[in-house]
């Protein structure tokens, strides 16, 4: 008899686990692509969150697995080309392994690393009336990234992992403000 209480607790604890570990439009939010957040979020007056992007590795990422030392990587660990093996695309791609069907029309792979894989899939919080109240917007599917966020992909599981990921240090170096904000407007 007490073993049902294990099992139910084991099942409960198996899909909090699974729950935890699908990609963001598990919870039925579609993503939209870089090119939407550009509309908002270019602005050097706001920040020029999408130009920071842009010039950074994450806006590479999807690139970066045609390089020599990518197909070397992957070819240590039995796969014949990165920019189509699952393993690579999961934390090169935003999105990578998403129905179709939640996938927007501006949505590029050759993105690489969107606003989307940190901020969650985007098309329920984007409108500005949305965006413009916290509350509705993380209701909306907007995600505030967290070391956990960033370790689902920077972690010792990546063949080019070189050292222990400090969050600390890779948030500063991504960070990308929105000054109207900070002062307040």
């Amino acid at each position: 008899m007490k073993n049902w209480k294990w099992l139910l607790l084991s099942g409960l604890g198996v899909l909090l686990v699974t729950a935890l570990a699908l990609p963001a439009d598990a919870a039925g939010h579609k993503y939209v692509g870089a090119e939407k957040c550009k509309m908002c979020h270019n602005s050097p007056a706001k920040g020029a969150q999408f130009t920071k992007w842009s010039e950074s590795k994450h806006a590479k990422a999807f690139a970066a697995l045609a390089t020599e030392e990518a197909k070397k990587a992957a070819q240590a660990k039995g796969i014949a080309d990165p920019q189509k093996a699952p393993e690579c695309l999961k934390c090169h791609v935003t999105g990578h392994g998403s129905p179709a069907e939640m996938l927007g029309e501006k949505y590029k792979m050759e993105d690489g690393v969107t606003c989307e894989a940190c901020h969650g899939a985007g098309a329920d919080y984007m409108a500005m009336a949305v965006m413009k109240d916290k509350a509705k917007a993380t209701e909306a599917g907007l995600v505030e990234p967290t070391e956990a966020t960033c370790k689902t992909c920077h972690n010792p599981e990546s063949p080019t992992c070189k050292e222990e990921f400090n969050f600390a240090t890779a948030s500063a170096a991504i960070a990308h403000p929105n000054p109207q904000k900070a002062a307040g407007k």
